[in-house]
């Protein structure tokens, strides 16, 4: 059994204790003190929320920037994105000498910051291709094992390269899916015909209904307004009766489509009940985020990348990617993206968004700030994260002025 008392929650004024046992949240009430005989967790005032889930990360490339050089990265960041595909060819250099336990290794240190940053789930791409083979899955398998009791790894394998235009890459993804990958990924936008992104659309959705998955794909990644595989991706799942079992990522061209065209799409993305990821902090382009949280279509955010190809910073601080968004965005909706980065993300790949509340699972967070603007603005690690009833990690820093006595921050 574990008590938090002296936390402020989302919602609610006054302080309150929380108490977990057998793995559950048992009671939410007013807080009254520490429970005499039982193990206590003072949360100082700060905020106490449901984990962070990641909707997003290319977990088989983090720490691979140096191996990639700047190239790719300055095509990918570049203008309008024009250049998306040039940055994606580039960074696939890479995987020429990847071995699984190279990925092994960076892989489980972002794990480890997930840990200490709270992130609770984490839907995590897998490069699926001839080149590579199968040596991210494999690795990302593993590392999903070894931190099962932390972090609820979501393995997507994914054909990064294209599946028509990499020949080989389809029995990839279905042995990738014999061996446990959790779900079907695609990026048909970078088939080289509308044709050919259709069909890759068409395989994918079949083989994740085929074996019971659920899908996720990159769509639309590029600044080119005639990018139409969001709207594919959406007919499919109606058409093969996928509905509510897939995620759709970036989609940045939905940036520069004209309204009545965004307006029909928003329709039918709500009807095959998709849900959109938006990684505004890594290119120039993002999604229309809250038109479409406006409309009712559930929107996560996600890391996407780690120091790769891609984006040359980051920490798996979900506080951070939703910190990054509210410049990019606007700085007025900060509890809509604090539930784009806990319980809309959880929704948006599949996991029950259940929030804080008795009865649900007892992992949570005691923030560093009594209020969500205020963990914003620090986007410090956790003060404690609990998984599982169970204080799994706890961070604390403070600053020491030497040249004036008796202060510290």
């Amino acid at each position: 059994m574990l008590t938090v008392h002296n936390a402020a929650l989302r919602g609610r004024s006054g302080r309150w204790s929380l108490t977990a046992e057998r793995g559950r949240v048992t009671s939410i009430r007013p807080d009254s003190g520490p429970t005499p005989a039982t193990p206590s967790l003072d949360a100082e005032g700060n905020l106490v929320t449901e984990p962070f889930v990641d909707a997003h990360l290319h977990l088989c490339k983090v720490h691979t920037l140096d191996l990639a050089g700047e190239g790719p990265l300055a095509a990918y960041t570049k203008g309008t994105m024009g250049a998306a595909m040039d940055a994606i060819d580039g960074a696939s250099a890479v995987k020429t000498h990847q071995t699984e336990e190279a990925v092994t290794e960076r892989a489980r240190s972002a794990l480890v910051e997930s840990v200490r940053h709270g992130v609770r789930a984490v839907q995590a791409f897998a490069d699926v291709d001839p080149v590579a083979g199968l040596t991210g899955v494999r690795a990302l398998l593993a590392l999903k094992e070894e931190f099962r009791e932390f972090v609820d790894v979501r393995v997507v394998a994914f054909p990064q390269d294209g599946l028509l235009k990499a020949p080989g890459t389809e029995e990839l993804v279905e042995r990738a899916v014999d061996l446990g990958a959790d779900v079907v990924g695609g990026i048909p936008w970078i088939e080289f015909t509308d044709a050919d992104a259709a069909e890759h659309v068409r395989r994918m959705v079949a083989l994740a209904r085929r074996t019971g998955k659920r899908v996720a794909m990159l769509v639309d990644d590029a600044g080119d307004p005639g990018l139409r595989t969001t709207e594919t991706l959406a007919a499919e799942l109606l058409a093969q009766d996928m509905t509510g079992r897939a995620s759709a990522q970036h989609a940045r061209a939905m940036a520069l489509y004209p309204e009545p065209y965004l307006r029909r799409l928003t329709a039918l993305i709500t009807k095959a009940g998709l849900g959109l990821v938006s990684d505004p902090h890594t290119g120039p382009l993002h999604l229309p985020v809250f038109p479409l949280t406006d409309a009712g279509v559930p929107v996560a955010l996600g890391q996407d990348d780690i120091e790769d190809a891609y984006y040359p910073f980051g920490r798996h601080n979900l506080l951070e990617v939703a910190f990054l968004a509210a410049h990019v965005l606007g700085p007025s909706r900060l509890d809509d993206l604090y539930d784009m980065i806990t319980t809309t993300a959880a929704q948006v790949i599949g996991r029950d968004p259940e929030g804080l509340k008795e009865g649900a699972a007892a992992d949570f967070v005691v923030l560093d700030g009594t209020t969500i603007r205020e963990a914003l603005t620090r986007h410090n690690p956790p003060r404690h994260v609990v998984v599982g009833g169970r204080v799994v990690a706890s961070t604390k820093s403070a600053t020491h002025f030497p040249a004036f006595p008796g202060k510290s921050a």
